[in-house]
This record gives C-alpha cells, sequence and structure tokens, in this order.
C-alpha cells in the first residue's frame, strides 16, 4: 500500500474511533445492525456497471434484508469518477461511514478475483477496524477463488459460459489481471485445473505468470488457428478492450494475429454471468454465518 493509503487508512481509524467513542454511551452497546459493504477495485468504463449492477442486484436478492453498501479500492478509478461527478468510497471511508450510522455487524465482501494485494489491502483495513472498540463484528468474505472448492466452482463456471462450438484448431484465451503477490500462482493452477477438462483452454495474466508470450507458443505448438480471447475479470475494463482487443502491436490480439492465429475478443466481464456471481453471493454468507 502506498504511503498517501496508509496515512488515509491511519485518519480513518482515528475518525471512526472517535465516532464509536462518542457513540459507545461508556459502555452501552448499540441495538444490532447489519450491514453488507461491496469492494471490487472498479472501473470508470461505463459499459463496465452492468457487472457492478448485476453483483448489487444479486447480493441483495440473496439477502434482502440488509441493506448493502459498495467502495472501490483504486483511488485513480474514484478519482475518474469523481470527475464525472459519480462519488465511490474508498474502503476506510465506507466503513467510518457505516460506522457513523451505527452498523454493528459489517460483512466486507471482496469482489477480487484472487486474494493478492488489493485483497491484503483490505484485509489490512477491516483488520484495522476489528482493533477499534466500534464495530461488535467486522469480518471480510473471500474473493472468488480462495479455496480448492471455489476452484472447482471456477473451473465450472468457465466452461458454462464459454463458446460451445469449437474445433480442434480453436482454443479459449482467459486474460488475468495478475500480481506481483505470491497468489498469483492460483492462475497457473487455474489453467491446470480446466486443463484436464479441455486441453484447448489457456489463462495468462496481464502483469504475471503465464504471460502472453508463453501462451502464445503454447497455442503454437499445439497449431491452434483460431482463439476466442476472454477477460477473465469480473468487468471489461481497460484491460479487456486494449491489453486484450486492442488494435495496438502489443495487444494480445495483435500479438496472436502476427502469430498466425485468428482472434475473436468477447468483451463480458466474469460478473456478467449467475455462474460466477454465485461463488461471491455465497462468500458473503461466510462472514454473515457469524454474525
Amino acid at each position: 500500500m502506498k504511503k498517501w493509503s496508509w496515512m488515509v487508512l491511519v485518519m480513518s481509524v482515528f475518525l471512526t474511533a472517535g465516532i464509536a467513542l462518542a457513540s459507545s454511551g461508556h459502555g452501552h452497546k448499540d441495538p444490532k445492525k447489519v450491514g453488507i459493504l461491496l469492494v471490487a477495485f472498479g472501473s470508470s468504463e461505463a459499459s463496465a456497471q452492468v457487472s457492478f449492477e448485476n453483483i448489487d442486484k444479486k447480493v441483495k436478492a440473496a439477502y434482502p434484508s440488509i441493506p448493502v453498501r459498495w467502495a472501490y479500492t483504486s483511488h485513480i478509478i474514484r478519482e475518474k469518477l469523481a470527475k464525472q461527478g459519480k462519488q465511490l468510497d474508498s474502503p476506510e471511508v465506507a466503513l467510518a461511514k457505516m460506522l457513523d450510522e451505527k452498523f454493528t455487524h459489517v460483512a466486507v465482501q471482496s469482489l477480487h478475483t484472487i486474494g493478492g494485494a488489493e485483497y491484503h489491502d483490505l484485509r489490512k483495513t477491516v483488520g484495522a477496524f476489528k482493533s477499534m472498540d466500534g464495530f461488535q463484528k467486522v469480518i471480510l468474505g473471500y474473493p472468488l477463488m480462495a479455496t480448492q472448492k471455489d476452484m472447482e466452482r471456477t473451473v465450472d463456471a468457465i466452461l458454462a459460459t464459454l463458446p460451445k462450438k469449437r474445433e480442434k484448431n480453436e482454443a479459449v484465451v482467459l486474460m488475468g489481471h495478475g500480481t506481483h503477490h505470491p497468489s498469483n500462482a492460483f492462475y497457473a493452477a487455474l489453467m491446470f485445473q480446466l486443463q484436464l477438462k479441455d486441453s484447448n483452454i489457456f489463462v495468462g495474466t496481464v502483469e504475471g505468470y503465464p504471460d502472453v508470450e508463453l501462451i502464445k507458443s503454447m497455442m503454437l505448438k499445439k497449431k491452434i488457428k483460431k482463439a476466442y480471447l476472454v477477460p477473465f475479470m469480473s468487468v471489461a475494463g481497460d484491460h479487456a478492450k486494449n491489453d486484450m482487443a486492442g488494435d495496438e502491436e502489443d495487444s494480445w490480439q495483435s500479438i496472436f494475429t502476427q502469430a498466425g492465429i485468428k482472434c475473436v475478443p468477447i468483451l463480458k466481464g466474469t460478473a456478467e454471468f449467475a455462474e460466477f456471481v454465485d461463488i461471491w453471493v455465497d462468500h458473503v454468507g461466510g462472514p454473515l454465518g457469524h454474525f
């Protein structure tokens, strides 16, 4: 986490601590009030909002009596949206507001794909609020893939949402984000488990391993002539539109096309499909089950 982010976190902690002490009534506990905070990296792409709307709808349908709030972890995205007149809170500010609204129990649900750097920064934020005399309970839910069961459900979700009719020389390439965090290993593990069921499905990352050159070499070795390019991210945002399907010479589409592989981009994020959203929704139930 960047230095300024830690400063915001510390300031938020002191702010919320003051609120908590002021509202505590010298040991008096507020009536139980449960809330859900959905936390995504965020996107400023208008077309990507369909993914967040889908998640919001599904969570509210599953837990109709529990208020739902949102936060974006990316300050860059929040700044872009602010210029468009749309205000999104950071997780720190969102939790401070929920404390001020007298929520006593909060399920913070990560909408990240893996437990990478963003997820672990969120863990630190939740941990800071746990250490204060504010919420009675605040618990963080797992990202999309955290356990072997999650991995198996994700494999099933991918297989259920890919183009069904493909020839032997046609492949599917999933583009994940990638991270410097050790959990980047989930991407290679996912490809291994996918290829146990369909050897022509590949998983690469923009900023990690496996990279685009490795995926290209694997496809050429198998004499792949056509590839469906699919974002393995909750939203089909900037990475999907530019790094994956863009016209620049370093986009995945350009690199594969130059190698003789015809590309068909599919610009849909995972959160547009019920099969993936159901996993996140079920993860919300983990924290709620402790309330």
